[in-house]
């Protein structure tokens, strides 16, 4: 019972978080999107079409053999990196706010990066799965996962998207961490990094003024520390309990893009500490239940690809706070369940319709090996 008790939990709280992000992006969109569209609930439609893609899609994959994901690792890559290059081809890529991150098929409209992220998780388990005898050699271990990284990593930075690429990285040093590769090579690798993260910053002048936007923004109030210091003032007037769902004056185009990257601000403006708190919470919960559930797979790729599933989404989670809250630079990554964007919906959902499906797996595995009695 103690199984079917955490799937019905992490269900639940994923219901949870989509539910309210489709509240929130209501809230913080539809005066925006009565002046752009005349319609104040464009961006609702939208996203409550891609919650039901996506919460089907969360509950098919609950129910398809995650060990059949193991066969689709390469050519989910070899998939990526194509669709990755085509973003580049015009009549094909999407051009917003500075970058071409969106690809048009056949009159539908995604970002390839956030597909691209779990693709990545699922090559990486599948990969070390295999190489799980020799996880603390190097010549066996690194050469090829650390080439398709590099591949990924500089399609997404021609966008250009600093935030997503660095999020790549983060997600496969931490999954081969958990696979139990050696410290010291993830250190030296590591150190190797840096220097190139550091050129990758100060090469694009925007970028630097992003950095010294966040160490001081009120000295950059005009340009580029406008967006912290309106999220600032979001925390600010929502004190405890906010000022009322609705009611957030923070939205009325002071906000750069309420609905989508500084949308926890609308949630502190309106819903206040509670509020917060309480996405803190469900998010804590189901980040907790992702690692329960790969500390207890039955097999390597299954813990390997939970855990990296739930690094996949606690990072994102914790990026997107840390830049809300003026505790990182700001980067374009959405909260997951709760930003508007359907591409990044349906992924999250579908990631953790991937996680419920491992728990029961070993639930049924266990169920086995103990003659039905768990």
């Amino acid at each position: 019972m103690r199984g079917i008790r955490g799937e019905l939990c992490l269900f639940t709280i994923t219901l949870l978080l989509t539910a309210g992000g489709l509240v929130m992006v209501y809230s913080a969109s539809s005066i925006l999107a009565q002046e752009r569209f005349g319609d104040g609930y464009y961006f609702l439609r939208k996203q409550m079409l891609f919650a039901g893609i996506g919460i089907l899609g969360m509950v098919l994959l609950s129910r398809i053999p995650y060990s059949s994901l193991k066969h689709l690792a390469y050519p989910g890559i070899f998939l990526s990196i194509l669709l990755l290059l085509l973003i580049a081809v015009p009549g094909f890529g999407v051009r917003a706010g500075g970058a071409t991150r969106w690809l048009r098929l056949g009159g539908f409209t995604f970002q390839v990066a956030e597909v691209v992220k779990v693709v990545l998780v699922i090559f990486l388990a599948a990969f070390l799965s295999r190489k799980e005898d020799h996880l603390r050699e190097f010549r066996r271990i690194y050469p090829v996962p650390l080439a398709v990284l590099a591949v990924l990593v500089l399609l997404v930075l021609s966008q250009p998207d600093f935030g997503t690429s660095a999020l790549l990285c983060a997600i496969t040093f931490l999954v081969f961490y958990h696979a139990g590769c050696r410290i010291v090579h993830l250190a030296g690798l590591l150190s190797l990094a840096v220097p190139g993260a550091v050129y990758v910053l100060i090469f694009e002048p925007y970028r630097l003024k992003r950095l010294f936007a966040f160490l001081k923004p009120w000295e950059h109030a005009t340009d580029s520390g406008f967006h912290i210091i309106q999220s600032f003032i979001s925390f600010g007037s929502g004190g405890l309990f906010g000022v009322g769902l609705g009611n957030s004056t923070q939205k009325l185009f002071y906000l750069p893009e309420p609905h989508t990257d500084f949308i926890l601000s609308v949630v502190a403006e309106e819903m206040g500490l509670a509020g917060v708190s309480i996405l803190l919470v469900l998010f804590s919960v189901l980040i907790a239940r992702g690692f329960v559930i790969a500390a207890r797979a039955g097999d390597r790729f299954g813990s390997i690809l939970a855990s990296g599933l739930t690094v996949l989404i606690a990072l994102e989670v914790f990026i997107n706070m840390g830049c809300a809250m003026g505790l990182l630079p700001t980067k374009g990554l959405p909260l997951p369940f709760i930003s508007y964007g359907g591409t990044s919906l349906v992924v999250s959902l579908a990631a953790v319709g991937i996680l419920m499906n491992i728990s029961l797996t070993h639930r049924e595995e266990d169920m086995e090996k103990t003659g039905g009695m768990r």
